[in-house]
């Protein structure tokens, strides 16, 4: 078992954490995992991608991932060829947006070689922490999409990063991205 998950998104949404607390929930339950960043111009807004690596063997390669098992998208507005780029036939695509995994598929204008799941991320973010950060939404995501970690070592490794009442609320996004979840139907 070997997981390789490419996070995009724009400087200051948290997708460098989001990868971090993936590979963190990983190493709770006996995984091998490894989480880095990789930046162009280093400012607030402009596209960064971070990695994840989950496998049951050690990982000795700390290259970036050119074909991921799956992308996770923080923000809808960045250009697809930016996040579509290498995904694996029959990958996931999980994206924060409105639109419906139908609708984001057309919009997209890809066919059925990926599995796309969308959420609310945005929304969930702004009622539940007060801001637009959405990495923990993300991850609880995520781990709904592909389950491999539990959204309980999600939770544990949230609460590491941001301890007390911050990390509370930002478990309570997780669990609420990870129920809001919407696979693309067929």
């Amino acid at each position: 078992m070997r997981y390789e998950i490419r996070w995009h998104g724009r400087g200051g949404q948290g997708a460098v954490t989001a990868a971090m607390i993936l590979a963190k929930a990983a190493i709770y339950e006996g995984k091998y995992a490894q989480a880095f960043p990789e930046f162009g111009a280093e400012r607030r807004g402009a596209p960064v991608r971070a990695y994840s690596k989950v496998s049951d063997k050690p990982i000795y390669s700390r290259s970036p991932i050119l074909n991921p098992d799956a992308v996770v998208v923080l923000d809808s507005s960045l250009p697809k060829e930016l996040y579509l780029e290498g995904l694996k036939e029959g990958g996931l695509l999980i994206v924060n947006t409105k639109k419906s995994p139908e609708e984001l598929r057309e919009a997209l204008g890809i066919d059925g070689r990926y599995k796309i799941y969308t959420v609310d991320a945005t929304k969930i973010a702004l009622e539940v922490l007060g801001v637009p950060i959405v990495n923990t939404a993300m991850v609880g995501a995520f781990v709904k999409a592909l389950p491999i970690v539990s959204l309980e070592s999600v939770a544990r490794a949230i609460q590491e990063t941001f301890p007390g009442r911050v990390g509370e609320k930002n478990v309570e996004a997780a669990q609420a991205a990870y129920e809001a979840l919407v696979e693309a139907s067929g």
